[in-house]
């Protein structure tokens, strides 16, 4: 078996997908991507037409859309399972991956993480009007997720699943910055999760190594 995993090593995205094939214990190449970079390599265009990250490559099949991947990841290996059997759970984590893709991640991300956190060790331009805006929109959205989110251990339900992934990532980001940290504390079921996630294996072991520290 061959399998590659073609990703930016900063991108929430790509570690969603390394997430899920950590937590089935499946054996992978990583090879690093820019998207952001002038010279992207033209066979990673030729592998993803759309010049994003990750694309997964296995035994000569290539697919991209994070969440095809993890489907398909989940699917395809043996482990535990990833998704929820029940119709009513499996219905809520498609919903939460829906609202953290759609509404978290520009916020909690690009926001938020960016301008309180990254540039500011990396000597980027920061906008804190853009940061500012970033926590305004996060605080609607940590209350709808705090809203939706399960009184078990994980997102769903007792058992983690492609949800956990979707938000953690975004959520490991967003907690590096003491403004979010502190609005993701006033969520108390959010918190609660976070706390449990976060102590994840899995988490550690796809950290993109930030030049920054925990506060």
């Amino acid at each position: 078996m061959t399998l590659f995993l073609h990703g930016y090593h900063f991108s929430v995205y790509t570690r969603i997908a390394r997430l899920a094939l950590a937590e089935k214990a499946v054996t992978y190449e990583r090879v690093e991507v820019n998207p952001f970079a002038a010279d992207c390599p033209p066979d990673y265009l030729a592998l993803h037409p759309f010049r994003r990250v990750p694309t997964l490559v296995h035994d000569g099949f290539a697919l991209y859309e994070t969440g095809a991947i993890t489907r398909y990841v989940d699917r395809a290996f043996a482990g535990p399972a990833l998704r929820p059997a029940s119709p009513r759970a499996l219905a809520r984590m498609d919903q939460i991956i829906g609202i953290v893709d759609s509404y978290a991640y520009w916020p909690l991300v690009r926001q938020v993480f960016v301008h309180d956190v990254f540039r500011p060790h990396t000597g980027g331009e920061v906008d804190l009007v853009e940061r500012d805006k970033g926590l305004d929109a996060a605080a609607r959205v940590l209350m709808a997720l705090d809203t939706l989110a399960s009184d078990d251990a994980y997102l769903c339900g007792p058992e983690v699943s492609l949800a956990d992934f979707h938000l953690g990532a975004m959520v490991a980001y967003f907690a590096l910055s003491p403004r979010g940290n502190a609005l993701l504390a006033k969520h108390r079921r959010l918190a609660a999760w976070w706390t449990r996630f976060s102590g994840r294996p899995s988490l550690a072991a796809t950290a993109p190594g930030l030049p920054v520290t925990q506060p």
